[in-house]
């Protein structure tokens, strides 16, 4: 089997697309200057004591500042979906930023962010999130298979 490594330079100087090609089968890879990567996470976390306060207005604006500041930390959402009593996130994240930290980043901006816009979440919890989260790689599935698990959360 013949492996073929192309390398496409984009204008930014710290991304670059590697291709690894396997017969047809390609899977794109990112780098910066020190590291060529591909880590992505399926991530799940909850508000505290599991409350259902993730709905209407307040889901909305949670996918939208879920976007925001993944574009701020340079992190890519595959695949998002805000249940009432819990998020999932599938995303892609520069191994030397970490999972942590990307997590971090969007617990408390989130948090921040919705407990002003929306008081009744302040009333009705001491903190928006739990401090714990789920995280796991994606290698084992495929990544169709974990974007169709989120896509059906609501279905089942």
């Amino acid at each position: 089997m013949q492996v073929y490594l192309l390398v496409i330079l984009t204008l930014s100087y710290r991304y670059k697309l590697v291709n690894y090609v396997f017969g047809k089968m390609a899977e794109k890879f990112k780098s910066n200057n020190n590291v060529v990567y591909s880590c992505k996470y399926h991530v799940i976390f909850c508000p505290k004591y599991r409350r259902k306060v993730l709905v209407n207005a307040v889901a909305s604006r949670l996918k939208e500042l879920l976007a925001q500041i993944a574009i701020d930390i340079k992190v890519e959402i595959l695949e998002m979906e805000i249940m009432p009593d819990h998020v999932h996130l599938l995303i892609d994240v520069d191994p030397q930023f970490g999972v942590h930290r990307a997590v971090k980043r969007f617990k408390g901006a989130t948090s921040r962010y919705l407990r002003l816009e929306f008081p009744e979440l302040k009333s009705r919890l001491p903190s928006l999130w739990t401090n714990s989260y789920f995280v796991s790689t994606v290698g084992g599935a495929t990544l169709d298979t974990i974007k169709m698990y989120i896509q059906n959360q609501k279905e089942t």
